[in-house]
């Protein structure tokens, strides 16, 4: 029990500090949102000067009441955010920017957890099975994909989508679904999804074949390692089935690693999806953070940056969670 209570008081007060530095930021960054939206709005009412009401309206909407201290913007902004406000976009006003968050969110976790659910699999078993059958050719499928993994991410996508769009044209090229067939936005029908699979298909792939190197190597090496510990050895003295002792002995302690690193690798997977997205123009929280930066949209910016940094912090949490269940070594030192 102490294990699990010193994890979430750990997370509590990462996410506080996550939270603050989310609050600083954007104050401590060059530019003012407000005074972008003032002259959007000077510009599209022919260079008519605003009223001094409407402009303070404006900074108090974008969380930047200038006749309040930073200490009560900093408590305000605790209040909106408990209450799930993250203020209005400057660039798409008056959207919420918990709205564009919320319909950009789920095409990310789709595409991106999809394929980093499917590159640790893959990564997992096919690095067992090469460390079980190490010596022989398959550990030459290792130095294969650590060359796959040090390839940027834009440069295999621009590649998949030179094949596979434009050569064959067996898939989309971009977009999250094709909107012809469905004028109306999303659906929930099985058209709907076939339409939804074929537009991720690229920008998973790109993650698949970009991130598997790494759980392939780190899963092999600790295999090696394992199989020459006293257990397995005990375990072949005794005359178990050698898949026995591969699965149930040897796979199931090298694993235990690479689910610690599963959390930590997920921030490098999501930075990486950043750079995929904006290449498909797949419209998920990464294409909506570039045109936020590109925007100067500092509200959208925070929002997304809050969202990406507590889901990255929740997967860590759930792993530490997870750990301590399968290794009680952790909940006894850890």
């Amino acid at each position: 029990m102490k294990f699990y209570l010193r994890r979430i008081a750990f997370y509590v007060i990462t996410v506080w500090a996550a939270v603050s530095l989310n609050f600083l930021l954007p104050r401590m960054m060059p530019g003012d949102p407000a005074a972008i939206m003032i002259g959007k709005l000077r510009r599209a009412s022919g260079g008519r000067e605003l009223s001094p009401q409407v402009i303070e309206d404006i900074y108090a909407l974008l969380g930047a009441d200038r006749n309040t201290s930073p200490w009560e913007q900093y408590l305000a902004y605790w209040g909106r955010l408990l209450h799930g406000d993250l203020g209005l976009s400057s660039t798409r006003y008056p959207y919420p920017v918990v709205e564009l968050i919320g319909n950009a969110l789920p095409w990310t976790l789709f595409m991106v957890g999809t394929a980093t659910v499917i590159s640790f699999i893959l990564g997992i078993v096919g690095g067992a099975w090469v460390g079980w059958k190490r010596g022989t050719w398959l550990d030459h499928l290792v130095p294969a994909t650590a060359l796959l993994q040090s390839i940027p991410y834009f440069w295999l996508a621009l590649v998949l989508v030179a094949v596979f769009s434009v050569q064959l044209g067996w898939l989309p090229i971009v977009g999250a679904y094709d909107p012809f067939e469905f004028p109306s936005g999303p659906e929930w029908s099985w058209d709907f999804f076939v339409s939804a699979l074929q537009h991720a298909f690229l920008p998973a792939l790109t993650i698949v074949i970009s991130s598997i190197g790494g759980w392939l190597l780190g899963m092999r090496n600790m295999m090696v390692s394992t199989m020459s510990e006293d257990f397995v050895v005990t375990a072949e003295a005794k005359g178990l089935r050698p898949s026995r002792i591969r699965d149930r002995y040897a796979a199931r302690n090298a694993a235990i690693p690479s689910l610690a690193g599963f959390s930590i690798a997920l921030a490098f997977v999501v930075a990486g999806s950043i750079v995929t997205e904006q290449v498909f123009s797949y419209p998920g929280i990464g294409k909506l953070m570039i045109q936020s930066v590109q925007g100067l949209d500092y509200t959208l910016m925070q929002g997304v940056f809050l969202v990406i940094t507590l889901t990255v912090l929740a997967a860590n949490f759930l792993m530490d969670l997870l750990y301590g269940l399968i290794d009680p070594r952790v909940r006894s030192h850890g």
